[in-house]
């Protein structure tokens, strides 16, 4: 059944209008009655209606088609029925451009009908309303609300954000893993004018080289072995939207020439395709990688990557920002506690410090995983220090992580514990050496290639890249 609704009638004989009005009028509708077009945009001017039912040809010099385009003036997402006793192609196809819902004739015959076409009208009115609106709601939730943080490095990220939004070109992202690049991809493109067009996210680092290439750029049938029909790829998917490219470096070095070809010339042919397909599609890459390396060692085309860091977006490591950190632990105790049905989870204040103290080398993720295992398992209103400490590792006077005396007895992360360890002596003793890593090496008693792979594997960029190691000292 159709919700009740306000109705505005425009219709110069009496009897019509009357007759319109009694029936709507007991459906339960709220009806408005006007005598000519004149008084119609007069009326609604003045007040809002769900549905105006307006006929063509009327007295004066204003028609029905000039109360159309009022009411699609003033009220665009108002629905409108045109009726008349001239109806023809070339009117009804005059009124639906003007956006008009239907075109009925006079006399229709079965008030039924009438009846049905205004709740078809209605429900299409609503369902644009509800489309809006989760829009909308879909926009704030993905633009800021999840991107948490008043320190000064936040606020300069919240700043470019806003100020590339709506502009045109090609957005790069840095920041280490769990920093929230997508995150701020999406909050790019929810706040920019193509908002309502799709946001597409594809890892290149995910997929081999055949199948990100289908991916992106999509396949006939017959292209290759399992190509049973033809394929759109993610840039006719995001055609008018954003295509975020995580993991970038990642690339493989085939995919990053059509890539370049999409971005100096933004058309493309599906894999096994003759036709060139053009699009318009924003650009937005994120890599934890340092890209400039990456194209020094012959790993990433130079040409892509001036291409791709037109806007360049670094984002901070949480370890930058603690003062940060209690936003957002309240942030996902919100979250979680929903989730759980705890809403009201507070942390004591001991515990607070353990967290802000964390170098959380996963970043915002990290912290994140933490708290979703804390809010599970916390059995009273409030996390404690016992409730954090089993999970986080409480940093010991020389910076690196304490050993336990004893494993726990709900356990521990050993890897984690490990990887923590390793990592910080490496990053002691290449600051030992002034980033002389042949000497960090030796300090640690590791042959320089096992130094090297442990370098890659933490991501560590010594300060001085001069002095990598010697050819000869490859053979350690």
């Amino acid at each position: 059944m159709t919700a009740p609704a306000k109705i505005l009638v425009v219709e110069d004989d009496r009897s019509v209008r009357e007759v319109l009005s009694t029936f709507l009028g007991r459906a339960g509708h709220s009806v408005v009655t006007a005598a000519d077009a004149q008084e119609a945009i007069q009326i609604l001017k003045a007040d809002g209606f769900n549905l105006v039912i307006t006929d063509l040809k009327m007295p004066g010099r204003l028609q029905g088609m000039d109360v159309l385009r009022a009411v699609k003036e003033v009220s665009p997402d108002t629905a409108v029925i045109v009726l008349t006793a001239f109806a023809n192609l070339a009117v009804g196809v005059e009124a639906m451009d003007l956006g008009a819902f239907d075109v009925l004739p006079k006399p229709w015959g079965d008030n039924g009908y009438v009846v049905w076409k205004i709740r078809m009208a209605l429900e299409a009115q609503r369902l644009v309303m509800e489309n809006r609106f989760l829009k909308r709601e879909l926009k704030e939730r993905a633009e800021f609300k999840n991107i948490v943080g008043t320190s000064e490095p936040m606020r300069k990220v919240f700043d470019l954000i806003k100020r590339v939004s709506d502009n045109s070109g090609t957005v790069l992202i840095y920041g280490e893993s769990g920093t929230g690049k997508e995150l701020v991809a999406r909050a790019i493109h929810y706040d920019s004018a193509r908002r309502d067009r799709p946001f597409v996210t594809v890892n290149c680092g995910a997929l081999p080289e055949p199948l990100l290439e289908s991916e992106l750029f999509g396949h006939m049938r017959g292209a290759f072995t399992d190509a049973v029909s033809n394929k759109e790829g993610l840039f006719e998917v995001a055609d008018g939207g954003t295509l975020f490219l995580d993991e970038i470096a990642e690339t493989p070095p085939g995919i990053q020439v059509k890539l370049l070809r999409v971005l100096q010339e933004p058309e493309f042919r599906r894999v096994g395709g003759t036709r060139t397909i053009k699009v318009d599609v924003r650009i937005i890459a994120a890599t934890n990688k340092d890209l400039n390396r990456a194209v020094a060692q012959g790993l990433f085309r130079e040409d892509l990557y001036y291409r791709l860091n037109v806007i360049p977006i670094t984002l901070p490591p949480l370890r930058s920002h603690p003062d940060d950190i209690p936003l957002l632990v309240q942030h996902f105790l919100t979250v979680f506690g929903q989730k759980a049905n705890k809403p009201a989870l507070t942390v004591a204040p001991d515990a607070m410090r353990v967290l802000q103290q964390q170098e959380w080398r996963g970043n915002v993720r990290e912290l994140e995983n933490v708290l979703e295992r804390v809010v599970a398992l916390v059995p009273g209103p409030q996390i404690t220090l016992p409730d954090v400490a089993q999970w986080v590792q409480a940093p010991s006077p020389n910076g690196v992580p304490k050993v336990p005396a004893d494993i726990p007895p709900e356990g521990l992360d050993l890897e984690c514990l490990v990887n923590g360890i390793e990592r910080d002596l490496l990053v002691r003793a290449l600051e030992r050496t002034g980033g002389v890593k042949t000497e960090a090496a030796r300090l640690l008693k590791l042959n320089t290639r096992s130094f090297r792979y442990r370098l890659d594997k933490y991501d560590i960029k010594p300060a001085d890249e001069a002095s990598d190691v010697p050819e000869e000292d490859e053979r350690d």
